[in-house]
């Protein structure tokens, strides 16, 4: 083992230490990382734990499998009792909101972290799993993940909203009025991601700019990561997540909506999914 190893292991994650450089990986490989609320829990735990460690300058961000992360865990409650309860709150515009306003905060509280995450991300790349990766400092692709968000076509809106700071109005809105994808290589091309690389080469790719940052004392990447957060922040870029989880729980109420989420609770979500897709494939 190296020097100064640190390993911790959740259920859900996997954490080391060595060098300076804290890295997190998201451990659900069977459901493509999908963020259910324990691993949000425990991502949070881990992320704070090496944003308060003296040791760690630099945090990094991985999915193990085939995928960084599919999105949030959407798979629809099993018994009649959960389903009523989940048809109530979302039906609750106010319950609804406050529900979405909890994830918005979730993604602030990453982008708020004093140390530089830098996010390595490859597979699927969708709805959750953008929020996420956006909300990390740099993101480095592998040229063929699949990024982008398919639930606006039929399910709501981003409950948090980086896409106009990231790549400007006219992508982010081709983005979120089509639900369409693109490879790491066009995240790339628009600026979405820092840069894309084989996926073969991307753990390397992450630990080599890791690396190169941990050399500079942790007071100054803090210092130097704020003041690029604060010019987010005149944007609007913290109001903005407010509007977003808002915007979302508003978007609930559309029909289409509801015959989604009739079709997953009766169907299951593979077959809600393929409703919702099929006419993109024709």
């Amino acid at each position: 083992s190296r020097e100064g190893e640190v390993y911790m292991s959740y259920q859900f994650i996997e954490y080391e230490a060595f060098g300076g450089i804290g890295r997190v990986t998201l451990n659900r490989p069977e459901k493509l990382n999908a963020l259910s609320p324990q691993l949000q829990s425990e991502l949070i735990e881990c992320l704070t734990y090496a944003d308060e460690d003296p040791d760690i300058r630099v945090i990094t961000l991985r999915g193990a499998g085939r995928a960084f992360c599919a999105g949030y865990d959407i798979t629809p409650p099993q018994s009649d009792e959960d389903r009523e309860i989940t048809k109530a709150r979302r039906s609750n515009i106010r319950s609804d909101t406050q529900r979405l306003q909890k994830t918005a905060r979730l993604m602030t509280s990453i982008f708020d972290l004093s140390k530089p995450v830098i996010a390595g991300i490859h597979g699927h790349v969708i709805a959750g799993g953008t929020d996420l990766a956006l909300h990390c400092d740099i993101i480095i692709a592998a040229d063929d993940a699949n990024i982008g968000f398919p639930p606006v076509r039929s399910m709501g809106t981003p409950p948090t909203h980086m896409w106009t700071y990231m790549v400007g109005p006219q992508w982010a809105k081709w983005f979120m009025l089509t639900g369409e994808t693109v490879s790491g290589k066009e995240a790339s091309d628009m600026g979405l991601v820092l840069k894309s690389v084989p996926a073969e080469g991307l753990d390397a790719a992450v630990e080599d700019l890791a690396n190169k940052m941990a050399k500079i004392p942790w007071e100054m990447l803090a210092a130097n990561k704020s003041i690029v957060n604060k010019a987010l922040d005149l944007m609007g870029r913290n109001m903005m997540q407010v509007i977003a989880a808002e915007t979302d729980a508003v978007s609930h109420q559309a029909p289409i909506v509801k015959e989604f989420n009739e079709i997953s609770s009766e169907q299951g979500l593979k077959a809600a999914l393929e409703w919702r897709d099929r006419p993109f494939r024709e």
